[in-house]
């Protein structure tokens, strides 16, 4: 019989000291709960913030540098730095992340015989294959153009982290952002168009990833070396 109640009353205490360590973990439970709520709402309001100054950023009116750079994607981007060329607006353009089985004749038949004089004078193109390489591949031309001004051409929702690579790996050049809105894709009503919210959200994610990769040690010069 006390054998027992030994046994109970140990049962007792463990059920009792398993209830104390319930009671002390709920409010680090609770804390874990409200700083993933913070995380999430943080993340959303950025998000929001992001698509907003997507729509609303527009190329500036008399953009002036020494050099162009475009990022491959569509024609647009192409037309809008060719043209920024030939009216002189810098020395030299680079269209960086042309696939290698492009020509140059291939894209001169693309951008038509209007633009053709500026391709021929003063153009370049690299192969970079993601906007990394981009990145690494621009401030490499920029080093041996010894430009220390570029406009910056791609299409306006890659424009953010375009800007965070490249001045990751130039941080002593001025960029001029010249944001290119695409034909085929309308973002002033992004919340109503999945396309344009997929599209939106997954190139938030990756200017996050840059942004958080670019300020962790080491980030600028993986960044540069495309890492």
């Amino acid at each position: 019989m006390t054998e027992t109640l030994h046994e109970d009353a140990e049962t007792g205490t463990a059920v009792e000291r398993s209830g104390r360590g319930g009671r002390r973990r709920r409010p680090f439970r609770r804390l874990l709960l409200a700083l993933a709520g913070a995380v999430v709402v943080g993340v959303g309001v950025g998000f929001v913030a992001f698509a907003d100054m997507v729509v609303k950023t527009a190329p500036p009116v008399d953009p002036h540098a020494d050099g162009i750079v475009v990022l491959t994607g569509d024609t647009a981007r192409i037309d809008a730095a060719l043209a920024l060329l030939a009216e002189g607006r810098a020395e030299r353009l680079l269209i960086s992340g042309v696939n290698p089985t492009v020509s140059r004749d291939t894209i001169a038949a693309l951008v038509g015989t209007k633009l053709r004089p500026a391709l021929d004078c003063c153009v370049d193109i690299d192969h970079a294959r993601d906007t990394i390489e981009n990145a690494s591949s621009t401030g490499e031309w920029a080093a041996d153009q010894a430009f220390s001004s570029l406009i910056v051409v791609t299409s306006a929702y890659h424009m953010p982290r375009s800007l965070a690579e490249l001045s990751g790996a130039m941080p002593g050049v001025r960029l001029i952002a010249f944001p290119v809105l695409s034909p085929d894709l309308d973002l002033r009503s992004w919340w109503r168009d999945p396309v344009a919210f997929n599209l939106l959200a997954r190139e938030y994610s990756k200017y996050l990833a840059a942004e958080a990769r670019l300020l962790l040690p080491r980030g600028r010069t993986a960044s540069a070396a495309g890492l």
